[in-house]
């Protein structure tokens, strides 16, 4: 059964360059590995979900198990374990990538080896270093390939804090933000290597937090902080919870920037992707709710242990977007990068206003 599946698929134009090497689970459905893949030696491929583009390339460099995974024509896995992660067009993971479900990378942002991933979002352009732990965090910046924000080799999210009964981790951090970076017009953010950052954090466009350190807190835009750790020193009470604000607030925020982004992929990528193109952005989208319900679980449990809640940062009464998303489909970067100054005013606006509406609930329901 393996054997004519596997020849079917390459009859259909898929590059299978060891069919002794790779392998299908019964439920990947061949139709949706698009011809002009190339599944490598040691692909292993599983999940009714799983979407495999025009000219992508899984396992480069080694083995590759992709489960229940997306990846978008000319996305490529040098290897590694992927689960229930979205590539878009020509983004890439780079060899002995551990990444998990929630996951979204736009077009061409990338990650060099040993990576590990897991409720990320890194839009159009954005570049991870080597071994970098990256959870629970979304970062855009940057306006090409050539001129796009990055995160240094050596790098750590910081994504877990001890107190309270068990400990949470309503910790996710903005770099940069949804509004303003998914037009591909701001300054790139550099954070740099060796170092990490603790979240909940927030970075502003065009901000550099120098290499070796671990950073806490804001940095604003356009600003290059290197700061020395302060001495703390103190006892350990057992059942410590931590203040509700403003841990709460920037958690609000946080989701907030998803709901945004997920208007963004209904009410303009969808519309406008090409009939072969749709099953993609749809998992996008997929991606999108689940990272929105699993921040919502994680603030939650945390408002929760500090007498508060449960908080419902459900919005239905969103503002349909104002651009113009109709006429001939066509590629989405270079679509973005030919909207007029005037377009990415309003189009910001909008997606600001999104963010506004989920803080205004979250804020009505918060004491204080």
């Amino acid at each position: 059964m393996l054997e004519r599946r596997l020849t079917q698929l390459m009859r259909h134009g898929v590059q299978i360059v060891d069919p002794r090497q790779t392998w299908l689970a019964d439920q990947v459905d061949p139709g949706r590995i698009q011809p002009g893949a190339v599944l490598y030696p040691g692909t292993r491929i599983q999940g009714a979900r799983s979407w495999i583009g025009r000219e992508a390339r899984v396992g480069v460099e080694g083995p590759a198990t992709l489960v229940d995974t997306v990846l978008d024509a000319h996305a490529s896995v040098a290897s590694g374990f992927v689960s229930r992660a979205v590539l878009l067009r020509g983004a890439s993971l780079g060899g002995n990538a551990h990444v998990r479900e929630g996951t979204l990378l736009e077009e061409e942002a990338s990650t060099a080896h040993a990576v590990g991933l897991k409720q990320t979002i890194l839009l159009g352009f954005v570049t991870l270093g080597s071994l970098i732990n990256f959870c629970d965090c979304l970062m855009s910046g940057g306006t090409s390939r050539r001129d796009h924000s990055e995160v240094g080799s050596g790098y750590i999210h910081f994504n877990y804090t001890p107190w309270g009964e068990r400990g949470d981790k309503a910790t996710p951090s903005l770099v940069g933000d949804v509004p303003r970076g998914v037009f591909l017009r701001d300054r790139r953010i550099f954070l740099g290597g060796s170092g990490g950052l603790v979240g909940p954090a927030s970075v502003g466009f065009g901000a550099i937090a120098a290499a070796g350190q671990v950073w806490r807190g804001e940095l604003g835009e356009n600003q290059l902080r290197l700061e020395p750790p302060r001495r703390i020193e103190r006892e350990v009470v057992a059942g410590h919870t931590d203040r509700l604000r403003p841990r709460a607030d920037k958690n609000v925020a946080y989701i907030g920037q998803l709901v945004a982004l997920r208007e963004w992929y209904r009410q303009v990528r969808l519309p406008r992707a090409q009939p072969d193109h749709r099953p993609v952005v749809e998992a996008a989208i997929e991606n999108l709710d689940a990272c929105i319900s699993e921040r919502n679980k994680q603030l939650n449990r945390f408002v929760q242990e500090r007498g508060v809640g449960p908080i419902d940062l459900d919005v239905t009464d969103l503002a349909p977007c104002p651009l113009d998303v109709q006429g001939e489909p066509n590629e989405h970067v270079a679509w973005v990068h030919a909207l007029s100054e005037e377009a990415v005013t309003v189009g910001t606006e909008w997606l600001q206003h999104v963010v506004e509406r989920v803080l205004e609930r979250g804020f009505e329901q918060l004491p204080g």
